[in-house]
């Protein structure tokens, strides 16, 4: 058995709260739940969803962790931001949760990525870098999604670091990578350019700082990026 067959046979099922923090989100995304409004309490939640308050009380636990609402002292939890709704068409079923766990997972990995490749390149990894960065300005121009020429990029300053358990781990995980790579380059079609600007800018960024070998200035960049990212799954289109 894989890497990855294990940790899909470690976890049979998905978790049930994950299905209740997708069925809320989906709520708010189709406005039942409106932004500045407040949400019905974790009692009328359960009843409504048929789950137990501790699994409603995980699930909005998440939803505060990912932004999409806000707790207020002494009055409960009320909807912060309306994603779109698109985002839950373009995940399997009930893996919206993990698809948000994992972009936490690769800001700590990615950034050590980058601060590593910023200490270790050769000029063969600089120009697979540059490359992938000129090919994904080439998508932003023509207007195409550019989720593969996302992928090389960050797969180039990958193989940059010199260890190759950072290129097995994206191997073990490309499908994840990739869901997510997918998601935020689609939504990011439907926003204005100065959106997609910001986000190859911070592409840019992270370039920059890993071919002049500033390390912590790489590792800062990237993190940067991946939390944005993982907000903007979320943000409104």
């Amino acid at each position: 058995m894989n890497r990855p067959e294990a940790i899909a046979a470690s976890r049979t099922e998905t978790r049930f709260s994950d299905i209740i923090y997708e069925k809320i989100v989906a709520m708010i995304a189709d406005g039942r739940f409106p932004v500045n409004e407040r949400l019905p309490s974790e009692t009328n939640l359960a009843s409504m969803l048929g789950a137990s308050r501790p699994v409603v009380r995980e699930a909005l636990e998440r939803l505060r962790a990912d932004e999409l609402i806000v707790s207020r002292k002494g009055s409960g939890s009320y909807v912060r931001q309306r994603p779109d709704s698109s985002v839950l068409d373009q995940v399997p079923v009930g893996s919206l949760a993990d698809v948000q766990r994992f972009f936490e997972f690769r800001a700590g990995l990615e950034a050590s990525a980058a601060e590593l490749a910023a200490h270790n390149w050769q000029p063969a990894d600089r120009k697979s870098i540059e490359d992938a960065l000129a090919a994904l300005e080439r998508c932003l121009e023509s207007g195409e999604l550019g989720v593969d020429e996302d992928f090389a990029l960050h797969e180039a300053i990958a193989a940059a670091t010199g260890n190759q358990f950072h290129m097995i781990v994206r191997t073990w995980f490309k499908p994840h990578f990739t869901i997510g790579q997918s998601v935020t380059r689609s939504l990011s079609l439907k926003r204005t350019p100065q959106h997609v600007r910001q986000v190859q800018d911070e592409h840019t960024a992270i370039v920059e700082a890993i071919v002049a070998r500033r390390g912590t200035d790489a590792y800062d960049a990237m993190k940067a990026h991946i939390l944005n990212a993982r907000a903007r799954m979320f943000q409104g289109v």
